[in-house]
């Protein structure tokens, strides 16, 4: 009688013991799952994806904000009927620096010699115009002040904005 009592608890307490196992499976049987399969990298590709978007999208606007730094795209997109030359600087140099501000961000992104370069070509671009600026009667017009720097534009080889541009598409290429 002892036996058969001593079996029924061991049932029982076996019974109980699988319940409570397959309860415990049901809760973590997908993460046990997820970290035994072969594709549990796919979480750190999906960042890389992410990042490499990331880099995709600074690089584009870094691209806009040499395209909108350049002076010939400044003069044409700024210039008003009427400005005159002082008036004209100073709409120029607040819409540098705010593209700036704008994009001052995108630095996480890009290569540090190419951030550098560009930072260095907003500088350029400011010196440019002050330069001219000073080189001008007190009375010049704002399109005074346009022919004066693009005409030393047009004495430059090469265009520092074209050449930008150029790096940051190798940066680009650079990715892939």
């Amino acid at each position: 009688m002892n036996l058969q009592y001593f079996v029924e608890q061991v049932l029982i307490l076996a019974a109980g013991g699988l319940i409570a196992l397959l309860v415990g499976w049901s809760f973590i049987k997908s993460d046990i799952q997820k970290y035994l399969r072969p594709d549990a990298v796919a979480p750190v590709k999906d960042e890389n994806d992410q990042l490499l978007q990331l880099r995709l999208q600074a690089h584009e606007r870094l691209i806009i904000f040499t395209e909108r730094l350049n002076p010939s795209n400044l003069f044409i997109r700024l210039n008003q009927q009427g400005f005159s030359a002082r008036e004209l600087q100073s709409v120029i140099l607040h819409e540098i620096r705010s593209e700036y501000q704008h994009n001052v961000s995108q630095q996480l992104y890009i290569n540090s010699a190419s951030w550098n370069i560009l930072l260095k070509l907003k500088e350029d671009t400011i010196a440019l115009i002050n330069n001219a600026m000073a080189a001008l009667p007190q009375d010049a017009s704002g399109t005074d002040l346009s022919k004066k720097v693009l005409e030393h534009l047009a004495e430059i080889q090469e265009s520092p904005y074209a050449l930008m541009l150029e790096m940051l598409k190798q940066d680009i290429h650079h990715l892939f």
